[in-house]
């Protein structure tokens, strides 16, 4: 399938209801459509003055255990998942509301999401698509932890997470990025947590809504959810999705390859950042990311852009 070169939208109102993961709060949440060039638009309808806080690296407040976006007015936490769907099937603008501060968890992942604005349908809005293309490599880091972008002729993800835990341990992600496969297990990877872990974190005011309905939850040997993991490397696929989800922060689409080594939130956004005070190292262009067409092998892309550069 051709990739929609034009801007798109939903093509009507998206309405779920379900709790948020940390806060436990019930929550209704729509995604309604918007015209180009609005962005992702997200509005506390809870509130009185219904502030509406773009979603964009100037709004991001916290990066701990989730990404919260806000202003004055309000907040809105646990945004990763939701974001990622919309970077994953290639909405760039839509207004999301909702009645509490924190999107809901749903069953952990994004395919609930995915699922729901599938079935709507997107809308073109005949504006050009517009997309970051990385010219020079940006590399951010912590300790031992690194955050990578680089020239590429589409998007491509290297992810690789390393746990001391023996069913996670070391796993890597490595593949192109299209809406298929976005959609048949990237979107499906559920957030996961140990259950060693869970009394601290409430006690901190966190996971209040967490279950094993919307998490995976490992104890020191097994996984305690009934059915196990949808797929063997379900954990470093959703380090994949919350990935997507934070840069889409930037505001529309990287052309590039992404190579990240145990990365996280407060990583994701630091890239975000220093892509946009790199003004000399990317530039903006409409040409397609060819996300739908098959790649070339990254083999083939290293040796093509060496000869290149």
């Amino acid at each position: 399938m051709q990739m929609d070169l034009a801007q798109r939208t939903v093509n009507g109102p998206v309405r779920v209801s379900g709790v948020g993961l940390h806060s436990g709060a019930p929550v209704d949440l729509a995604i309604l459509p918007a015209q180009a060039d609005t962005g992702i638009l997200f509005v506390r309808t809870d509130l009185p003055e219904r502030p509406v806080i773009p979603a964009c690296v100037d709004t991001i407040v916290d990066t701990s255990y989730a990404t919260t976006i806000g202003t004055r007015a309000g907040t809105v936490s646990t945004i990763e998942h939701l974001m990622g769907a919309f970077s994953g099937l290639g909405i760039d603008n839509a207004v999301v509301e909702l009645s509490a501060p924190e999107v809901p968890a749903m069953d952990g992942s994004a395919y609930p999401f995915v699922a729901l604005i599938s079935r709507r349908g997107l809308r073109s809005l005949g504006e050009p698509r517009r997309c970051v293309e990385i010219l020079d490599p940006i590399e951010v880091s912590s300790g031992d932890k690194f955050l990578r972008v680089e020239p590429y002729s589409g998007f491509s993800i290297h992810y690789e997470i390393d746990f001391d835990h023996p069913l996670v341990a070391r796993q890597q992600f490595e593949e192109f990025i299209t809406q298929e496969n976005f959609e048949s297990t990237i979107s499906r990877a559920r957030t996961f947590g140990f259950l060693k872990e869970v009394e601290w974190m409430r006690d901190h005011g966190l996971a209040l809504g967490g279950s094993l309905e919307n998490a995976i939850v490992m104890n020191d040997t097994a996984v305690l959810n009934e059915g196990g993991l949808r797929f063997p490397d379900e954990f470093v696929h959703h380090k994949v999705l919350d990935m997507m989800g934070d840069l889409y922060l930037l505001g529309m689409p990287i052309r590039g390859r992404v190579h990240a080594f145990k990365s996280g939130h407060a990583l994701h956004h630091l890239l975000v950042r220093k892509i946009i005070d790199s003004p000399g190292s990317w530039r903006l262009t409409t040409e397609p990311t060819v996300w739908n067409l098959p790649p070339r092998s990254l083999a083939q892309e290293a040796v093509t852009f060496a000869h290149t550069s």
